[in-house]
């Protein structure tokens, strides 16, 4: 299965300019309604572009796993999709898909066969609740430890078991570090109250630790960063929601990967669109901090 990187990617990779992959889920319909998703998109490729780095939009096209789509099927990404993860890779491209949306898990794969060394997300799966008796656990996390990618990330969605999460990542081995920040984000809301073991102040820390990390053998790395102060959601408040959100889900028998959709829509309705305003900030927050690792790691390899 061979994989199309874009013009502009392929150059930068080749001159050892920053690049910074960006998922298509968060983008298309499944992540958020037109023309918000529009709007995050424009976003997240300014900051990226702002920053002094090449920005990288992962998708399942015609068939073909692509990093870096041309602007021109834009509207494409935009629209109605299926969604492709890391396990659906080879079926997309052996029944020719004609638009694959990539999650975390399926962007950090394609990242990392093409060397592509930072991702920005939104935020990263993780435990559900009661998977214990469900085994509900994202690809997202696997993924994490599997790829050497640094991914930033606000944390992980609310409605998730966000200390087990927590806990996976440190089982997994994932460095877990917090961009001024002490505890984990949790999304909308700025932290869960669960302590970090690691705090960076700078892209340069992270990409020091990142070329250590890789060069002991280690997969990828998570830094995660509080969504912007005035797009927060108060812990408490983005919970009540969350719980009624989930119900919800649950009452209409809305099971696996359609939760998060889901549950992520009855958010909006019922924070008044001040959760659809925190994740448009994080998404281009994410990728601000993503281009000034991305453009660390380039300048110290250059050294």
């Amino acid at each position: 299965m061979s994989v199309a990187v874009g013009p502009e990617v392929a150059q930068a990779l080749e001159a050892g300019r920053p690049v910074v992959a960006l998922e298509s889920t968060i983008f298309s319909e499944l992540g958020l309604p037109s023309p918000h998703n529009r709007d995050a998109l424009d976003r997240c490729l300014r900051a990226v572009k702002a920053g002094g780095t090449t920005p990288a939009v992962t998708a399942v096209l015609d068939g073909t796993p692509t990093v870096g789509v041309d602007e021109t099927v834009h509207e494409m990404i935009c629209g109605p999709a299926r969604k492709v993860a890391a396990r659906d890779l080879a079926v997309a491209a052996a029944q020719g898909w004609s638009f694959g949306a990539t999650t975390v898990s399926a962007s950090l794969a394609l990242s990392a066969s093409t060397g592509v060394e930072v991702f920005a997300t939104g935020g990263i799966g993780g435990v559900h609740p009661r998977a214990s008796e469900s085994g509900d656990i994202s690809a997202d996390l696997d993924a994490l430890a599997r790829y050497p990618v640094v991914t930033v990330s606000a944390g992980a969605k609310v409605f998730l078991d966000l200390g087990r999460t927590v806990e996976y990542l440190e089982t997994a081995s994932v460095p877990v570090l917090g961009w001024h920040c002490d505890e984990f984000p949790a999304f909308h809301a700025r932290s869960s109250g669960i302590p970090l073991t690691h705090r960076v102040s700078s892209a340069d820390e992270v990409a020091a630790i990142a070329r250590a990390h890789w060069q002991l053998g280690g997969g990828g790395l998570l830094v995660v960063a509080p969504v912007p102060l005035d797009d927060a959601i108060e812990l408490e408040e983005v919970l009540a929601a969350a719980r009624r959100a989930t119900e919800g889900s649950e009452a209409e028998g809305i099971t696996g990967s359609a939760v998060t959709p889901a549950v992520l829509r009855r958010l909006m309705d019922l924070t008044d669109g001040r959760a659809l305003r925190a994740n448009l900030g994080l998404a281009e927050n994410n990728a601000g901090i993503a281009a000034a690792i991305a453009a660390a790691l380039a300048e110290q390899a250059r050294q």
